[in-house]
């Protein structure tokens, strides 16, 4: 039987000195039948562990779920990890930050306003366990001890950047310890101020995470933590983009340049991310520290491996560095083959607003999370006798406004807005868009949607029809698709709308879905949600994972808010993710 411990130096595998040379590969950010691929190139840079978050919500779409099959699969790819010879991390929240949706946690848990987040509260921590108890009963017989690849599992998640409450830390190190965990668990935190000690249990292991200044960042480690190995859980080598800014990168030989001052301190360190992937459907985050910032759909975060899989001047400089500490593979990754540009434009067009059912909601105006869907878009309609100044206490997050289906305004969380002048009595539509949950801070768990009381004119307006647009499945929109004029590309499309076309293809291959000419909305190619698209940047492409592609038809679909210059679009050989930080 393999063993894993902590030393008073050194972690120790099988009773020897071993150094965790770890990379972050999130399963649920990267096509099932790539998985293979991106941890051959980690082995090929010269790691040996691939580390993972878990995200709840992803698992736990509804209360008493729990999928794990498909692009879920955690058992599969830690299966995959342990084929590749290299040993794996698991963390599994229940928070996960990551700039994912809510941070993780399932927005269904916090429709009852009595349930605490990240805290002791007995509905909480109930729900905790049984998602715990199903994450536990897949990383369990895949320990080391039992033959397997995962050699620690972390508890929580920087909890120390959140509060410090040892009873619900405590909670989940019995429960982890009970169901049957016996590999080291360990915390990571911030090392500034009392994170680390408000983070975590004298009896786990901490690491601390940072992306500079390694040898202040460890020194401070070591002060709280006398003695065991060092290890920055996080090596932040990159970073995450929000709408409307820039792209951000770093520069390859500083950040290995860092990583070697890691490595010749004689610590162990997780590389975040090795490779990012993609906010694929609706699963982006987003910050609210004053000002609401969701995230792009692209995780690419200037990783060592590109979005697409493709080896970076970052891979090999790291690849470098490590080489002159330890022992790496003599193989190199080719890069890959491009499949040819292409332009295709849509043929045939459905409306949005006419095509979603809605219910009555008596009462001040609700949340969407009554629809019992918590990600996407919302209906919600009413009827006016007369019109004026419409406001809410708040918008969550970007709410467009149709009188008897003409446009009448937007109103935009990022910028504050709350209030919006109607034209005159009718048919009000307000399709709402969650733009992401909150990933970090206090602000997680809030709900979505028009916050009332909405008042018109100082008088509220009650009894609302609420209902979600269902992107799961596009048939209702196919169904209700005219067809376009022919010979009319640069016509463009109107919205809120969602647009087809049938296109070829010589069979799977990447590729980078470009939108120039639209404003706002999500793709979907064969029904699969690549995200979504912006025309404010800095992402200019949608990445399409090669495996969705079939040889010959496939389909294209584009639900575009406001309107598009044109009906064409292209797929293009590379990505564009806009112009780089300078």
């Amino acid at each position: 039987m393999d063993t894993f411990e902590i030393g008073d130096q050194d972690f120790l595998l099988n009773g020897e000195p071993f150094r965790i040379l770890s990379g972050a590969i999130h399963y649920f950010r990267v096509h099932p039948d790539l998985w293979a691929d991106r941890i051959h190139k980690a082995r090929l840079m010269g790691l040996n562990t691939i580390e993972t978050y878990v995200p709840w919500n992803e698992h736990s779409p509804f209360p008493g779920a729990f999928v794990a099959d498909g692009g879920l699969d955690l058992g599969r790819f830690l299966d995959l990890v342990a084929d590749s010879g290299m040993k794996a991390i698991v963390r599994p929240g229940p928070y996960i930050c990551a700039e994912w949706d809510n941070g993780g946690l399932p927005a269904w848990l916090f429709t009852d306003p009595t349930v605490g987040v990240r805290s002791s509260e007995p509905g909480y921590l109930a729900a905790v366990s049984s998602y715990m108890e199903s994450v536990l009963a897949l990383v369990v017989p895949r320990q080391i001890t039992q033959g397997g690849p995962v050699i620690m599992f972390q508890i929580e998640n920087e909890y120390g950047a959140y509060g410090n409450d040892k009873e619900y830390l405590q909670h989940l190190v019995d429960l982890s310890k009970r169901s049957g965990v016996d590999v080291p668990l360990f915390t990571c935190d911030q090392p500034f101020g009392t994170m680390i000690e408000d983070g975590s249990l004298p009896e786990l292991h901490k690491t601390a995470t940072f992306g500079s200044r390694a040898d202040e960042r460890l020194a401070f480690l070591r002060e709280r933590q006398p003695t065991g190995p060092l290890m920055c859980a996080e090596f932040w080598n990159g970073w995450f983009d929000n709408w409307g800014t820039h792209h951000h990168t770093t520069d390859a030989a500083a950040s290995a340049a860092e990583l070697d001052a890691l490595l010749t301190a004689g610590a162990s360190v997780n590389i975040y991310m090795f490779h990012g992937g993609t906010n694929f459907g609706f699963t982006n985050g987003a910050n609210d520290k004053g000002i609401y910032e969701p995230t792009i759909t692209s995780y690419d975060y200037d990783a060592p491996l590109s979005e697409d899989g493709q080896p970076t001047a970052k891979y090999f400089a790291f690849r470098d560095v490590i080489a002159k500490h330890f022992p790496v593979p003599a193989e190199v990754p080719a890069l890959r083959a491009s499949v040819p540009a292409s332009v295709v434009a849509v043929s045939s067009t459905a409306p949005v607003l006419t095509s979603v059912s809605t219910s009555l909601v008596p009462g001040t105006v609700p949340p969407v999370e009554v629809t019992g869907q918590y990600r996407g878009f919302y209906l919600y309609e009413t009827s006016l006798t007369a019109g004026g100044v419409l406001s809410f206490t708040e918008v969550r997050d970007r709410a467009q406004f149709f009188l008897d289906g003409v446009p009448v305004g937007v109103l935009s969380r990022e910028l504050g807005e709350r209030s919006v002048v109607i034209p005159g009595g009718g048919r009000l539509q307000v399709l709402l868009e969650d733009q992401g949950r909150v990933n970090y801070g206090q602000r997680i768990g809030e709900a979505k949607g028009l916050m009332g009381p909405a008042l018109l004119n100082g008088v509220e307006v009650l009894d609302w029809e609420v209902g979600a647009v269902d992107l799961g499945s596009l048939e209702a929109f196919r169904s209700a698709a005219v067809a376009l004029p022919h010979g009319a590309a640069s016509a463009g499309v109107a919205g809120p709308s969602v647009s087809f076309v049938t296109f070829d293809a010589e069979g799977p291959g990447d590729r980078f879905l470009r939108l120039e000419g639209w404003t706002k909305g999500v793709a979907f190619v064969n029904g699969f949600n690549l995200g979504r698209y912006w025309s404010r940047g800095p992402q200019r492409t949608l990445y399409v994972p090669g495996p969705l592609i079939r040889e010959g038809a496939n389909e294209l679909a584009i639900l575009e808010l406001h309107g598009s210059a044109t009906r064409e679009v292209s797929f293009a050989v590379g990505p564009d993710l806009g112009p780089d930080e300078k």
